[in-house]
């Protein structure tokens, strides 16, 4: 999943002419080592740029509209070295598209009090060229991320590189485009949504297709083909029996060969990035695809059942932003309960799609089970439990006259006892700060069934995602209680309600 390849964030310093050609000589020779050093030494995952010293109104303006027209920049990072009058950037902030952090830093780490005269305070002028720079990204209402302390301190470089993440994530999204096989399932509400505003929001595109159009495509996949993938399931995971080269469902386990092959193929060929199904529409299809949507997903395809495209651009983000990090993402829902008393869980799962980059190091088993919906045969899956941690469910859904992000805290468990007949990957969770104050708070905020699991990006992403985006975002966590996330959900009603306006 190399989503980072060939991108990049451009830095941008900030100053003026009236120091002169010394101190802004010495200015971009600062900025170089200061790039030099977080692209070395700051494990970003998208390497720096830097630009050249803007210093004037028309400067600015140039570096903005180039970055804008840049395929390969995903953002910008200003920082202001020196004190940079902030009417200048006036036109330049108008016109910039991209996302854009304010690195709050200076070159030197400690205050050289036995020599600092004049010349050095003229020169390293952050601490007010900062604070300039600020007033006009508040006063022009810009969405932007500030990172405050020194640039050679780790925790710097890990919150410039998670904004990265999160810029790259935006970057992806403009360019999405998410595949339909099927429609949305009948009667559900919360799957539906405005795919014209969406678009509109986020810049993904949303493109329906027919099931005879993808089952064309599956039936030209060949038997060599098939016979590569399952070898590589062979390799993979622990088969069961009746699954393998002498057993009875050997022939289910060869077509859900085929249904993946098929279905990355025309994702492929037509450059989506995310699909979805629903089991209500499989014309031309043995069976539901579960293995090759497991699979896919683990590449970093996004992925909603039931036509949840919401949930297929979301979790195409959340893969977007957790790349090479530890742990993993998936499609998730809340499925059942265990309510006894002080040791409330919830039992997260789906029908089938459950991907395994959640699963750690444990090797997975591959199984061909009955499933009880789509009346078809017997499809293929993947089982395994989920590994134990910190992990969060992040749902996004369409209020009407604005899309929602509602993100939970959890702590994953290991599954305290074994569930020997239930043949599906599943995740067994703590909702924070309790079950009853989760599932009510999530339930008031309109939050969907389906929601996106993720171990490897924070909540602390998913807010600057949705602040990127311009979209509401609420939280649920440890500090929530019922009446201030109320409270929370009525005062955002007004907000946007004045903002639309």
């Amino acid at each position: 999943m190399d989503f980072f390849k060939q991108l990049e964030v451009w830095f941008v310093v900030g100053s003026q002419h009236l120091y002169g050609k010394k101190t802004l000589a010495q200015v971009a020779q600062n900025a170089e080592r200061i790039v030099n050093g977080l692209n070395s030494e700051g494990n970003l995952p998208i390497k720096l740029v830097l630009k050249e010293t803007v210093t004037s109104q028309d400067g600015i303006l140039q570096v903005c509209r180039d970055a804008n027209h840049d395929q390969n920049c995903v953002g910008v990072v200003t920082w202001l070295h020196t004190f940079s009058p902030a009417k200048m950037w006036i036109n330049g902030l108008q016109v910039l598209e991209k996302p854009m952090m304010q690195l709050h830093t200076q070159f030197n780490s400690v205050v050289p009090w036995n020599t600092m005269d004049m010349d050095f305070m003229n020169l390293n002028q952050t601490a007010h060229g900062g604070r300039e720079f600020g007033f006009i990204g508040a006063r022009m209402r810009k969405a932007y991320h500030v990172v405050v302390g020194h640039w050679q301190d780790p925790q710097v470089a890990t919150e410039l590189g998670e904004w990265i993440r999160v810029a790259a994530a935006v970057h992806d999204s403009k360019q999405l485009r998410i595949a339909r096989f099927g429609d949305n399932m009948r009667e559900v509400a919360v799957t539906e949504g405005d795919k014209v505003a969406a678009q509109i929001q986020f810049g993904y595109a949303v493109h329906a297709y027919g099931l005879g159009d993808l089952a064309k495509v599956v039936e030209e996949v060949t038997t060599e083909q098939i016979d590569a993938l399952v070898g590589e399931y062979e390799a993979t995971y622990q088969l069961t029996d009746h699954i393998g080269s002498q057993g009875e469902k050997r022939q289910h386990l060869v077509d859900a060969a085929r249904i993946e092959i098929g279905i990355k193929t025309f994702l492929d060929k037509g450059n989506f990035k995310a699909f979805t199904t629903t089991f209500e529409n499989l014309y031309g299809l043995t069976q539901l695809p579960g293995l090759a949507v497991q699979r896919l997903m683990e590449q970093g395809y996004g992925f909603g059942a039931e036509g949840d495209w919401k949930s297929a651009a979301l979790l195409r983000a959340v893969k977007v932003m957790g790349a090479g990090k530890q742990g993993g993402s998936s499609f998730m829902e809340d499925y059942t309960y265990d309510f006894t008393p002080g040791n409330e869980l919830v039992i997260g799962a789906h029908m089938l799609e459950v991907c395994p980059s959640i699963a750690g190091d444990q090797k997975a088993v591959l199984d061909v089970q009955p499933l009880s919906i789509g009346k078809k045969a017997d499809p293929a899956r993947l089982i395994f439990s989920a590994k134990a941690g910190p992990a969060r469910n992040a749902t996004l859904i369409d209020m009407g006259n604005r899309f929602r992000l509602i993100v939970n805290e959890l702590d994953v468990i290991d599954q305290p006892k074994p569930l020997p007949v239930l043949p599906v990957a599943r995740a067994v969770w703590k909702a924070l700060p309790d079950l009853r104050t989760a599932a009510a708070a999530w339930i008031y905020a309109g939050g969907a069934h389906h929601s996106i699991f993720a171990q490897d990006v924070s909540a602390e992403q998913l807010r600057l995602f949705a602040e990127l985006t311009r979209i509401e975002y609420l939280h649920i966590g440890e500090e929530t209680t019922i009446n201030d996330f109320k409270n929370q959900i009525n005062w955002n009603e007004v907000y946007f309600k004045i903002c639309d306006q």
